[in-house]
């Protein structure tokens, strides 16, 4: 698989293959012409709910990955995940995402959860 992950806020470049936006929100500030994604996977992006229980609270990094596990665990939201892995396959995709902590966003969890091999 050849996954990666981008501030959406970063110019694009040939090299991000296809540009999957995995917020749920659009980012502030940035023209849909300018973001130049692909496609918007809002669906797979963590609850609102979640989303807001976790908003720049890094301590609660590891339940937030544990609690966005959970979320994807419906059928729905796995076959997101085995779209988003068939395209990884095919060629490389980007998440992207628009927070500023570029170490602890959702986008950075869902890499983690898509690489998982029992998955």
């Amino acid at each position: 698989m050849s996954l990666h992950v981008k501030r959406v806020y970063a110019p694009a470049d040939l090299s991000d293959g296809v540009r999957l936006l995995v917020d749920r929100l659009w980012p502030r500030g940035i023209s849909r012409e300018k973001a130049r994604i692909d496609e918007w996977m809002k669906e797979i992006a963590p609850s609102t709910v979640l989303r807001a229980w976790a908003h720049h609270h890094v301590d609660r990094w590891e339940e937030f990955v544990e609690r966005y596990r959970g979320e994807l665990n419906s059928p729905d939201k796995k076959a997101l995940l085995d779209r988003v892995r068939a395209m990884s396959r095919k060629g490389t995709v980007t998440l992207l995402f628009a927070s500023r902590n570029e170490d602890h966003n959702n986008a950075i969890a869902l890499l983690g959860i898509l690489k998982q091999k029992d998955r």
